[in-house]
């Protein structure tokens, strides 16, 4: 089946997907890659969760995701993938380069009247620096909770009922959590307003958002992208305005595909990249 008119934006940033974990929203988010070729697209952090992930559960929908990022690669969106916590062994290729992809810990882009930083985020959590085996704890039971609200959210969509969500409910009723959501937008654009720049964008806290901080009259714009378990929402730039994408929570991706491509077939295409970057250069 022939894919419709795709919208093409300047720039797309995900983050938060968590590939390879029971919560991961997969046929949602190639619902919405499907719809779009972006110039640039930004993978900013915990793409595949390296913290939970497991060889027993890798579904075909999440290397629909795979397949979809090299297809990308082959029309020449240009990707960049900034690793975050639960992809952190990638930090330490930062600064490689396959053909259109690029990984780095942070980027920095320069618009029109605009400076953006663009970093997953988790270095301003306190949590992450001083407790971190209870961070992996917890994004275990994380996992359990999105794994038993999916069950829920299966039985009440059966019913003609709404989706529910566990942790959504918990975020916004628990103090401390709003709490530590707001103390870390206002800390990131703080931290921005010193570095001179105009917009930060974050992900990490799973945490659509989109506000405007005064620290002494430079005034600093605070996005960040959310989450593919979730909130199923992006960032979006097109010819000078940023907007947030919001994909249906009900919506899936079509069964009928292209084909999967195996291990083999994967390994091919990166050496067409690695054969594009060294004709290149």
């Amino acid at each position: 089946m022939k894919e419709g008119k795709k919208r093409k934006p300047d720039l797309v940033i995900i983050s938060d997907v968590h590939l390879g974990t029971y919560g991961c929203r997969a046929k949602a988010l190639e619902s919405y890659l499907k719809s779009i070729q972006p110039k640039t697209l930004i993978l900013n952090g915990d793409i595949v969760d390296m913290w939970q992930f497991s060889r027993r559960y890798w579904p075909k929908s999440h290397m629909k995701i795979i397949r979809r990022l090299f297809t990308f690669l082959s029309k020449k969106t240009k990707i960049i993938y900034i690793p975050g916590n639960h992809d952190e062994l990638l930090r330490k290729f930062s600064g490689m380069k396959f053909g259109n992809l690029r990984i780095q810990n942070k980027a920095v882009l320069e618009f029109e009247n605009e400076r953006v930083w663009v970093f997953h985020g988790d270095a301003f959590d306190v949590t992450m620096e001083h407790s971190r085996w209870l961070v992996k704890l917890g994004a275990t039971g994380y996992d359990l909770l999105i794994l038993i609200n999916a069950i829920l959210n299966f039985i009440l969509s059966a019913m003609g009922k709404k989706r529910y969500s566990f942790s959504g409910k918990i975020k916004a009723s628990v103090k401390t959590a709003v709490s530590f959501i707001n103390s870390f937008e206002e800390t990131v654009g703080r931290i921005a307003a010193d570095q001179k720049f105009d917009t930060v964008v974050c992900g990490h806290i799973h945490q659509p958002a989109d506000k405007v901080f005064d620290f002494g009259g430079k005034l600093v714009r605070y996005l960040n992208s959310g989450d593919w378990i979730e909130n199923l929402s992006a960032l979006e730039y097109h010819k000078g305005e940023w907007t947030m994408y919001l994909h249906p929570q009900d919506e899936e991706a079509s069964s009928d595909e292209d084909p999967i491509p195996d291990k083999t077939e994967l390994f091919k295409m990166l050496q067409m990249e690695l054969k594009t970057e060294s004709l290149a250069s």
